[in-house]
C-alpha cells in the first residue's frame, strides 16, 4: 500500500509539472508570435501609409492597418489571455507541489486528499466571483464613456478581492482536514493566500 501510494504521487506531481510547463510553452509562443506579427504590420503600415502617402497612423485608408489591428488581436488579447492561463498554471501547480508535502506515504493518502484539493477549490469558487464581478461590471457600471473605463476596472479588482476573501476561510474549511491540526492548516492557509489576495489589490492601485 506504501509503495502504490508513493508511486501515485509521484505520478501526479510528474503530470502537474508537465501541465505547468505546456502552458507556459504555448503562452510563450502565443505571446511572442503575436508580437513579432504585430510589429512587422505596425512598421509597415506606418512606413507606406505616413512616408508615401502622408496618411496619418491607423488610417482607415490604408489596407495595412487592418494588419496591424489583427497583429494587435494576436499579440495582446490571445497572447495576454496564454500569458495569463500560463502564470495560472504555474502558480496552481506551485501550491500543488507544496500542497503534498504535507500528504504522509503512510496508506492515509484518501484522508489528505484535501491538502491538493485547496487549491483547486480557491479556483472553484474564484470562478463563482467572477461571475459575480463581470454582472457588476457589465449591469451596474456600465461603461458608456471612455472616463468610465478606468474606474470601472478598479471597482472590479475591489468588488473581487471583497468576495474571495471569505471564500478562502470557506475553501480552507472544505478542504483541509478536520481534527487537532484543522484549526492551523485552516488559518495558515487562508492567511497566505488572503496575502497574496490584498497584495494584488495594493500593487493594482499603485500602479494603475
Amino acid at each position: 500500500m506504501l509503495e502504490e501510494t508513493s508511486g501515485f504521487q509521484y505520478r501526479l506531481m510528474e503530470n502537474i509539472a508537465g501541465y505547468g510547463l505546456g502552458g507556459s510553452t504555448v503562452a510563450l509562443f502565443a505571446r511572442v508570435g503575436g508580437g513579432i506579427y504585430t510589429k512587422a504590420a505596425d512598421v509597415g503600415a506606418d512606413l507606406v501609409g505616413k512616408m508615401e502617402h502622408d496618411l496619418p497612423e491607423d488610417s482607415p485608408r490604408n489596407p495595412a492597418t487592418i494588419a496591424d489591428n489583427v497583429g494587435d488581436n494576436v499579440g495582446d488579447i490571445a497572447g495576454m489571455g496564454a500569458d495569463l492561463f500560463g502564470s495560472f498554471a504555474e502558480s496552481t501547480c506551485a501550491a500543488l507541489v507544496v500542497f503534498s508535502s504535507e500528504i504522509k506515504t503512510d496508506g492515509a493518502f484518501n484522508a489528505e486528499w484535501g491538502f491538493l484539493m485547496y487549491p483547486l477549490l480557491i479556483t472553484a469558487l474564484g470562478i463563482y466571483g467572477s461571475f459575480i464581478t463581470s454582472f457588476a461590471a457589465t449591469h451596474i457600471m456600465t461603461v458608456d464613456q471612455n472616463d468610465k473605463i478606468e474606474s470601472t476596472l478598479k471597482w472590479q479588482l475591489i468588488i473581487s478581492t471583497l468576495l474571495l476573501t471569505p471564500l478562502l476561510y470557506v475553501a480552507g474549511a472544505i478542504a483541509l482536514p478536520a481534527g487537532s491540526t484543522f484549526e492551523s492548516y485552516c488559518n495558515k492557509g487562508f492567511i497566505c493566500a488572503l496575502v497574496g489576495l490584498w497584495g494584488g489589490l495594493i500593487i493594482g492601485a499603485q500602479t494603475e
